[in-house]
């Protein structure tokens, strides 16, 4: 079990219950200690005076806030421990708001909020019952580590989760932030319609398992291939073209067409009563085959296992660059780690194809 990261009481109206604050996320990111090109020594820093160049002791280090240049007021550190908001022993929710109402851009940390112990169980599956049907989330000023914060508690699954927010004026304007943000752009409702079906077709499920951090797969890849001592091939690709405003309908249609798993130089397929062309011209039916299979029949069907391999019965444009990696690991594909996602489709798509053998 996890120890906690905080205890104390979590409180609504006369309602109280002891509660644990537990750390939600963990971070995977591969670690690398600085060297000295060429020797396996390490580079530490150390604390200098930038005037003298001397070594200067920790216990000799003063915070200082710049008024003007080489100006500063010097704050010692037991002055702000004075002023410094401790440790709340309190989470007192001043009131409940919709959670729907909560840009998500003001949340930062989360989390998990536990009773702290079997004797608050109920009172903890009340508040946990309550806010879930509620579609409400708890405000609460906070503080922890020498630090306020605004806090949000809220329901999911049958836990209560606490997310520390960002204050309004810690959120940047977009408008000051952003140049070239259209004003009034005229779209006409072909557009509209086109790129909303594009959307509605490239709706998938919400599943968090499904995605995975391939730079940090591919940065332990790297390490893996190296201590190995084979060859590193770095392949970035090109980049993507921007649409044209131009262009912009072709590019919606040729993305719909792609959605749907045709070519958008290809012609639209023709009806089940329709002959083929060559049918048509000669005014022939095709010869019949007797109940055998031809030979470009049969190499079809020999490849279609492998394809399927490849792709999982689905179409590999549809596929994030996610996925695409975990089939490409699965196929053991070589360099993997160093494609792009067009890249990664085509090497799905080549290793589906059928191998024809020298004549």
């Amino acid at each position: 079990m996890a120890r906690p990261v905080w205890t104390g009481v979590l409180t609504f109206g006369l309602v109280t219950v002891p509660v644990a604050l537990y750390t939600a996320t963990q971070s995977h990111d591969v670690h690398f200690h600085q060297l000295q090109r060429g020797t396996s020594d390490r580079v530490r820093n150390k604390r200098v005076n930038e005037r003298t160049g001397k070594d200067v002791d920790y216990a000799d280090i003063v915070k200082g806030y710049q008024v003007t240049e080489g100006e500063y007021v010097v704050v010692e550190p037991d002055e702000l421990e004075q002023i410094s908001p401790g440790r709340s022993r309190t989470i007192d929710i001043a009131g409940f708001v919709d959670l729907a109402d909560i840009d998500p851009i003001f949340f930062d940390r989360t989390y998990y909020l536990g009773p702290r112990g079997k004797e608050y169980q109920k009172v903890y599956a009340l508040l946990v019952e309550a806010l879930e049907h509620a579609g409400k989330a708890g405000l609460a000023m906070f503080a922890m580590r020498g630090k306020e914060y605004l806090t949000a508690v809220r329901s999911e699954s049958g836990i209560l989760k606490l997310h520390t927010m960002h204050f309004a004026d810690e959120v940047r304007d977009p408008r000051r932030e952003i140049g070239d943000l259209p004003e009034k752009v005229k779209l006409s409702p072909q557009e509209v319609r086109t790129a909303e079906q594009l959307i509605g077709m490239l709706a998938i499920e919400w599943k968090p398992d499904e995605w995975h951090d391939t730079y940090e797969e591919q940065v332990k890849q790297l390490v893996q291939d190296k201590l190995a001592g084979r060859e590193i091939a770095v392949s970035a690709g090109p980049a993507p073209e921007a649409t044209n405003v131009i262009d912009l309908m072709d590019a919606l249609r040729r993305s719909l067409e792609a959605a749907k798993g045709e070519p958008a130089d290809r012609p639209r397929r023709r009806g089940a009563d329709q002959p083929p062309p060559s049918a048509a011209r000669t005014g022939r039916s095709p010869k019949p085959t007797g109940g055998k299979k031809s030979t470009a029949a049969r190499a079809g069907a020999a490849a279609e296992p492998a394809k399927r391999a490849a792709t999982g019965g689905r179409q590999l444009s549809r596929l994030t660059k996610a996925e695409l990696y975990k089939r490409a690991t699965d196929l053991d594909i070589p360099h993997r780690s160093t494609m792009s996602r067009d890249e990664l489709q085509q090497a799905l798509e080549h290793t589906g194809r059928p191998r024809h053998k020298a004549s």
